[in-house]
């Protein structure tokens, strides 16, 4: 069974409105990401010195030795350019993203953080890469942050941000901690749920547009005019948007080291300053917006198609297509994932088969359908589908001369075509069904062919829309 695991719907076209407190526009996310004595330094029992996110440009790794210039960037970052972000940003609700060795460092600017009330997540227990992890390795790691987090800061995370990721981390994070909320995703712009080690965890995505790493890369920022300009753009667009009643969160991802630099610091404090001047803004922390999302919209049971069984799935779906469960067999075996869990995409699914199929296949769908207030219907013989939909219309309180209209058009299109008539009549009225009874019998068989099929197609979809979201 060829299943695809990543979701790349999310919300599409109608994002859930997030209500944010205040009826605020959009909700602006700091994060301080505190790593400096948590990097990867044979002091700390690594192999080799850093490499990454810094000011040296194409800095390597040295295997077994210590890298003075890369030591003391970081320092730089917990001695000045730390006390200079807090000084910046001391009134605003931040979230820090705690390397919990780094924070055990550190206990002055722990102090500080949480003299100012802010937010202080788990970023792991060292600023190292996980994708060479095994998973147990990595569920020890996060084991040993969330225990050196609690003695160091008093009490236990309740966000999570990896960052250097492997494909484990939000199943072992989830699965390890109590968490609010895990954000090694940058997915969306709104928080959603999945579910990862064995619940329903929230995710709320993070940056790397929004965020002075692009300081330290090549393909990045290099005045801080550059940084001010792109944050503030990002904002106008986000509350163009939220003006325009679709809220969203805007995260700004800072680091000690990178955005402490005076330039970078100066550039940073006039675009906040510029959102500051806006009504409508939430300056909120990620925890503040997890438990928020969380009561307006916890996670709802809903039908994973993807995850069925063939004859689970082909019980549910099989008669989408009329007295057809060949296509919901053969739609099984195709290479499903969230992104089939919908209406729309579980439709697309289905379609494929039927638009692979032979003319002769797709002739005897045409068969199966019945004829639209004809003798089945007068019968009660019809699908639980079809009695439905033809209700819906009006076609089971014709009078007697309607029916026998809708018989003598029936019998005349059938000779004709070789199939009966078929038109989504949930579309539909009662007057207009009729009208395109007389038009289309007059189609040569091709045509006719062809527009039954697309309006199979649209039964179906129809029909998939009451079973799914």
């Amino acid at each position: 069974m060829k299943r695809y695991p990543r979701d790349m719907t999310g919300y599409g076209p109608t994002p859930p409105a997030p209500n944010w407190p205040g009826g605020a526009r959009i909700a602006v996310q700091i994060v301080l990401n505190f790593e400096e004595g948590g990097e990867n330094c044979i002091l700390h029992g690594d192999a080799a010195s850093e490499a990454f996110l810094s000011e040296i440009t194409g800095a390597a790794a040295w295997p077994g030795q210590r890298h003075w210039n890369m030591e003391s960037l970081y320092e730089y970052g917990a001695r000045a350019g730390f006390w200079r972000l807090h000084r910046l940003l001391g009134d605003l609700p931040v979230t820090v993203y705690g390397v919990a060795t780094a924070l055990a460092r550190a206990p002055e600017q722990l102090a500080a953080m949480k003299q100012a009330g802010w937010e202080i997540a788990s970023h792991a227990l060292k600023w190292i890469e996980h994708k060479d992890m095994t998973a147990a390795e990595e569920r020890d790691q996060i084991r040993q942050a969330i225990a050196l987090h609690t003695e160091v800061v008093g009490h236990p995370p309740r966000g999570w941000y990896t960052g250097r990721c492997s494909m484990n981390t939000v199943d072992l994070a989830a699965e390890a901690g109590d968490f609010a909320y895990i954000a090694d995703s940058y997915a969306d712009e709104l928080p959603y749920w999945v579910r990862a080690g064995g619940k329903d965890q929230l995710i709320i995505p993070y940056t790397m547009d929004c965020n002075d790493m692009r300081f330290a890369i090549q393909a990045g920022f290099t005045s801080g005019d550059q940084f001010e300009s792109y944050l503030k753009d990002s904002f106008d667009m986000l509350y163009a948007e939220g003006q325009a009643g679709a809220p969203k969160m805007m995260s700004i991802g800072l680091h000690c080291r990178i955005a402490g630099r005076p330039g970078r610091a100066m550039a940073l404090k006039r675009a906040l300053d510029y959102m500051r001047g806006h009504d409508g803004v939430w300056f909120a922390t990620r925890e503040a917006i997890a438990d928020h999302w969380a009561q307006e919209h916890p996670p709802q049971p809903r039908l994973h198609p993807s995850q069925m069984d063939k004859a689970e799935f082909v019980a549910r779906f099989g008669s989408v297509f009329e007295h057809s469960p060949w296509i919901a067999e053969a739609a099984h075996d195709l290479e499903l994932g969230p992104a089939h869990d919908s209406a729309a995409g579980l439709h697309n699914a289905l379609a494929r088969i039927f638009r692979a199929a032979s003319d002769e296949q797709r002739l005897g769908v045409l068969t199966a359908h019945p004829d639209l207030a004809g003798k089945l219907a007068a019968a009660g013989r019809l699908t639980a589908e079809s009695t439905a939909e033809q209700a819906g219309a009006g076609l089971d309180m014709l009078t007697d001369a309607e029916r026998a209209q809708f018989q003598r058009l029936n019998t005349a299109y059938v000779e004709k075509h070789g199939f009966p008539f078929i038109i989504a009549v949930r579309d539909n009225t009662k007057a207009s069904i009729l009208h395109a009874f007389q038009t289309r019998i007059n189609n040569d068989r091709m045509t006719e062919f062809d527009t039954a099929c697309r309006q199979v197609e649209r039964i179906a979809e129809l029909r998939l829309k009451d079973m799914l979201p």
